[in-house]
């Protein structure tokens, strides 16, 4: 059993919820997942990615929404109580070195995962500078802790509440118009890491982007989360979560995705449920 020893309410729908796990504090690194499952009684095993560890404390950090019935669940737990199981790290490490500088672009609940990639990435020794997105100040996450592992930290808010009035894109490309990125890593909605790999192409600067949004059972085993990579098909939990932007299809990925939550809405009409949804 996995104690939680301390939860936050970080808005509306977004938790953030630290729990014991000792031997995955001390093994993991950026870039991976866990999958969790609440009871023993056959409940769902959902994957979710790691946003913080303290290896001396023996605890992992998560930051999830509640929005589906597992997750709901999750944040109904209170600090005291316990996970039952808890299973990683999983997924292919964050590649790591010293580029020079990187931009690490971090939109609405994809700023979580961003989180431990900044720490490594700046622990390497490379200069970061952070761009964060959200569609209003109280949606904003994590502002703190980028701001202790980041030189720079930018911040967009779609409604111009916090920060500059911009799409995340706007400050990434007016940093590659400089010449500033050797590497970007992007981790947010599908449409953003899209236009942010888009947006870089020209420039011809690594970007590399997290696919977690669209795991489903972490183990390989669904297949629902395929994705055409090159000329390749990838699954995102065994060969991800993270790829080449400039090489994923993200037209075919997010049709696929669109394709799979109607299917999900109609049999959440059925039992009466809500969707699932992570990151």
């Amino acid at each position: 059993m996995n104690r939680i020893t301390e939860k936050k309410q970080l808005s509306s729908d977004v938790f953030r919820m630290t729990f014991e796990a000792p031997y995955i504090a001390e093994a993991r690194k950026a870039g991976q997942f866990l999958i969790i499952q609440l009871d023993d009684n056959y409940g769902e095993r959902i994957p979710l990615t790691i946003a913080d560890a303290d290896e001396a404390k023996g605890t992992i950090t998560i930051i999830f929404q509640a929005v589906g019935k597992t997750t709901l669940s999750l944040a109904a737990l209170e600090e005291g109580q316990a996970i039952a199981n808890v299973l990683g790290p999983l997924g292919t490490p964050t590649h790591i070195e010293n580029w020079g500088t990187a931009v690490c672009v971090g939109g609405g609940i994809g700023v979580a995962p961003m989180h431990p990639i900044v720490q490594a990435v700046r622990k390497a020794g490379n200069k970061v500078i952070t761009i964060m997105g959200a569609r209003n100040r109280e949606l904003l996450i994590l502002e703190e802790e980028m701001r202790r592992w980041s030189d720079e930290v930018i911040i967009c808010t779609d409604d111009g509440s916090y920060g500059r009035k911009d799409l995340v894109t706007a400050p990434l490309k007016e940093l590659c118009d400089a010449g500033v990125p050797h590497i970007v890593f992007a981790i947010g909605p599908p449409i953003m890491m899209k236009f942010a790999a888009e947006t870089t192409r020209p420039y011809g600067v690594r970007t590399m982007v997290s696919l977690n949004t669209i795991m489903v059972d972490g183990t390989g085993m669904c297949g629902g989360c395929r994705v055409t990579v090159g000329n390749d098909t990838k699954f995102v939990c065994m060969d991800g979560p993270e790829f080449d932007g400039h090489l994923v299809d993200f037209d075919n990925m997010m049709s696929r995705q669109k394709a799979y939550l109607k299917q999900e809405a109609g049999a959440r009409d059925k039992c009466g449920i809500g969707r699932r949804h992570d990151e």
